[in-house]
């Protein structure tokens, strides 16, 4: 039998399997279709949400460009620290740090090598953890005690008094202190009045630094309780009068539901809290730093005004503020995977 008699429809078969020469098998075009369909859909997909969202996208435009203006772009202003800065090299004070010679890491070796910025360390972190361990638990416990009220015109009339001080300056808040614990404040014109000696708590160095977490806490722990308040409200009631019924008393409840629904928040916020331990308030300190001195007063950022901005040394200035930013930085990524080895989320999730 000749070749001829190959039944046409195996011989088509076989002929209908040959693709081209050099054209991809048929599994890797159907990858590539559906790549391509996957990508397509993709697109489609954004242009859909942009549509849909355009609008709440617009609405963050103007947050987006003042982020980039006031906190972004500064950044690269961080150049200055390697360099001897001088801005009255050019007319124009962008031009002069195109203009002004660099130093390398001459600024950086300076700082190192003087002991007031050691010192200025020192008192940095002793600021922080005393405030940390002294302003960090009042606000939980007043927001506590606030919730516990039952009355809701009672519990509005104390978060408001409490959250009013927030919005003083720091001018009024020291004013108000000298008025209480100066040398002629109320206290030492009362102990005067009965025979003793008058005291003047705003100029002695060694309880400087309660009298600063005093400060703080008097001005800022309003704040903290609207936080707490804020996340209080979202525990569902169903759960006290659950914890009730199972014959749980108010410290057991309070233990067992409400610490457990405040745990994210207290994360979240401690936190922040780390990333600002190199932040304890400087206009605060710089109201205060000639009534004690600075040996008492001086933390890192009134160091970097009165060593560098004040003495036109800015490029020692800068060097020092990368060095505080790089320092927190590294802070708040320790603090926010503590964070998530403890379970909670932090700042951002793993």
């Amino acid at each position: 039998m000749s070749h001829s008699t190959v039944p046409r429809s195996r011989a088509g078969a076989r002929a209908g399997k040959r693709t081209p020469e050099g054209s991809p098998p048929d599994g890797a075009t159907g990858r590539r279709a559906a790549g391509g369909a996957a990508q397509g859909a993709g697109k489609r997909g954004l242009r859909l949400r942009f549509r849909r969202d355009r609008t709440l996208i617009l609405m963050t435009l103007p947050a987006i460009a003042l982020l980039l203006v006031f906190n972004y772009i500064p950044v690269l202003g961080n150049v200055v620290a390697f360099q001897d800065y001088d801005p009255y090299l050019s007319d124009n004070g962008f031009v002069a740090i195109f203009e002004s010679p660099w130093t390398g890491l001459e600024n950086f070796q300076r700082i190192f090598a003087d002991s007031g910025f050691w010192h200025a360390v020192q008192n940095t972190f002793v600021l922080f953890f005393l405030q940390l361990v002294l302003y960090f638990p009042i606000p939980i416990g007043l927001a506590l005690l606030i919730n516990s009220v039952v009355r809701p015109r009672v519990r509005a009339v104390a978060q408001a008094v409490m959250y009013l001080p927030h919005f003083f300056s720091w001018v009024l808040v020291v004013t108000v202190f000298q008025q209480i614990f100066g040398g002629a404040g109320i206290i030492a014109q009362t102990l005067r009045q009965h025979g003793h000696q008058g005291i003047d708590l705003m100029t002695d160095p060694g309880i400087f630094k309660f009298l600063v977490t005093a400060e703080g806490v008097w001005k800022d722990a309003g704040w903290g309780i609207i936080v707490f308040l804020a996340a209080l409200s979202a525990v569902s009631p169903d759960l006290y009068e659950a914890a009730a019924m199972d014959g749980a008393g108010r410290r057991r409840r309070m233990w067992h539901i409400t610490l457990p629904a405040l745990r994210p928040v207290i994360a979240l916020l401690l936190v922040l809290r780390v990333g600002d331990a190199l932040t304890v308030g400087f206009e605060q300190l710089l109201l205060q730093r000639d009534a004690v001195g600075p040996g008492a007063a001086e933390v890192l950022d009134t160091y970097v005004w009165w060593n560098g901005i004040r003495n036109q040394d800015f490029g020692y200035a800068a060097a020092a503020g990368l060095i505080k930013g790089v320092v927190g930085l590294g802070l708040v990524l320790t603090a926010n995977k503590v964070a998530h080895l403890m379970g909670e989320q932090g700042v951002y999730e793993k």
